[in-house]
């Protein structure tokens, strides 16, 4: 059995982590949050010590580890995507190894630094890519992998996923804090797309608004038209007319890829990967993060080129702001 710290537990996605946790025969002993509302750790570890000070969860793991000999063996990571390379520095420098949601920094020139921390310390630090692990995803890379070796694809990407004018006020909706919304909902698949296809060869911007952003990746096997949003306006009438509030659609060639089942076990898959030393590290991380920054620092040059049909949408004002 396996000790583990949770930094972030009042979050929508730490829930499946400490389940993850659960279910592979580990144990949370200590988890942090500024935030209060953590009673789902009842119902997985109900005797698991809570702080909302990390100077008190600091202190409190160092007593663990001087007064009664008990060493962190992991750090799950799921705070705001700005303190991702913080708290997965405190992990390595406790003798832990770091478990972190995506992305896994901002930056592309943290990847290097925290490659030096974990040379320095001997530990490791692993992302989770959920994707890559749901069998409908490993199918199609198989499949790709097989394929003709000169062949391009044409793939549509679009994500589609409704947030209110809560957004805005939180973290996410701060583009230093988030990385913005190729970042914040897009990155995990940027990162299936790049594992499937390969190494980017061009990375075009064409609409990059706060509610929205898209452009065309060309990558070494596929050339993608994607667009993201958090506008339900931009919402196909017909999953508006089944009360649906989220839309995901990925073609290749013309063709539905079907993925959308098969995610409530992905992050228990993910943590055996890692317990077993098969998962996910930085040098896997990192072409997403590059991708991602490059659209969040990029140009966006309008309708030009091959761009997304939905690129067309009309535009919406900023919920805060008057025009």
């Amino acid at each position: 059995m396996k000790n583990f710290a949770l930094i972030g537990a009042a979050g929508y996605i730490a829930p499946r982590h400490m389940k993850a946790i659960k279910e592979t025969g580990n144990d949370l002993i200590a988890g942090l949050d500024n935030f209060d509302s953590v009673g789902v750790i009842d119902s997985y570890f109900p005797n698991a010590d809570f702080f909302v000070e990390f100077e008190r969860f600091d202190r409190h793991i160092s007593k663990l580890k001087y007064d009664k000999n008990i060493n962190l063996d992991y750090v799950s990571i799921c705070t705001p995507n700005y303190l991702h390379d913080a708290h997965i520095r405190f992990a390595l420098r406790q003798g832990a190894d770091a478990i972190c949601e995506k992305p896994l920094v901002l930056n592309p020139w943290s990847v290097d630094s925290l490659k030096n921390i974990q040379k320095e310390t001997g530990k490791k630090i692993y992302n989770i890519l959920q994707l890559r692990v749901h069998q409908s995803i490993i199918d199609l890379k198989k499949k790709i992998d097989d394929g003709p070796k000169d062949k391009i694809y044409d793939v549509d990407l679009t994500y589609l996923t409704s947030r209110g004018n809560w957004y805005y006020t939180s973290w996410k909706g701060d583009e230093s804090k988030s990385g913005g919304i190729a970042t914040n909902i897009g990155v995990h698949f940027f990162d299936m797309l790049s594992w499937i296809f390969g190494g980017v060869k061009q990375n075009i911007t064409h609409i990059y608004e706060h509610d929205r952003a898209s452009g065309y990746l060309e990558l070494e096997r596929a050339r993608v038209r994607w667009f993201l949003s958090i506008n339900d306006e931009v919402l196909p009438k017909e999953v508006v007319e089944k009360g649906q509030r989220t839309y995901r659609s990925i073609t290749i060639e013309g063709e539905e890829l079907e993925f959308s089942g098969g995610f409530t076990d992905l992050h228990t898959t993910s943590y055996k990967e890692i317990l077993n030393g098969n998962g996910y590290g930085i040098e896997d991380a990192a072409q997403a993060i590059d991708i991602v920054y490059d659209i969040r620092n990029s140009e966006a040059i309008g309708l030009k080129g091959e761009y997304h049909p939905f690129a067309k949408k009309a535009l919406a004002i900023h919920p805060f702001r008057k025009k």
